[in-house]
């Protein structure tokens, strides 16, 4: 039940509707593109069902979580690493927010996977997970401030500057979650409608 056809789907990352850049899905799984991406190519793999904490998910889950965060690093290193063929020739930060105190602004779990490349971030590789942790990636924020406005705090404290804020418009989106279907199909992984096996 591996598909890249969403028709009829109304799929959801904690509370706002997000179908049209999803590329993929399985059977327990979505593979979305990423609304403020740190780096291209900066994706997210996320339950169907939206659990808060990784510890909520059944084993059936969590196993489908990761194997779809491992074929979309196939998908990834096809598109990003220097050479598509030789996966040695990049490499990827995964990394799993676990609950709010760990900078999970959207209270659904979700796998950041970032193709990386020598120099990326500059001097020193670490400097993505600084980002993951500000405003750079605070895809939580990017939501609320497309959907609803973003809840501004009472009091007198200025507001956050927004000039860096690097957000994609759903038409990049949608050009690129058809990038990733168009590589998964190249892999096999049809477009079967949505509940259709493969």
């Amino acid at each position: 039940m591996t598909s890249t056809n969403t028709d009829g789907m109304n799929i959801k990352f904690g509370p706002f509707e997000v179908t049209k850049q999803v590329f993929l899905t399985t059977p327990h799984s979505y593979g979305l593109v990423n609304l403020k991406p740190l780096l291209p190519g900066h994706i997210l793999i996320c339950p169907l069902k939206p659990h808060r904490r990784l510890l909520d998910l059944s084993p059936a889950e969590t196993t489908d979580l990761f194997t779809t965060v491992q074929l979309v690093q196939k998908v990834l290193a096809k598109l990003y690493f220097p050479d598509p063929t030789d996966l040695s020739s990049g490499s990827f930060t995964v990394a799993l927010q676990d609950g709010a105190d760990a900078g999970q602004t959207i209270p659904h779990v979700h796998v950041h996977i970032i193709p990386r490349r020598k120099g990326d971030m500059g001097e020193t590789a670490d400097e993505i997970y600084v980002k993951l942790s500000g405003e750079e990636a605070n895809v939580g924020g990017a939501l609320w401030d497309r959907e609803h406005g973003r809840p501004q705090p009472a009091g007198r404290m200025p507001s956050i500057e927004d000039a860096e804020r690097n957000l994609q418009t759903m038409e990049q989106m949608i050009e690129e979650a058809d990038k990733y279907k168009s590589v998964l199909g190249e892999m096999g992984v049809g477009s079967a409608k949505a509940g259709e096996r493969l």
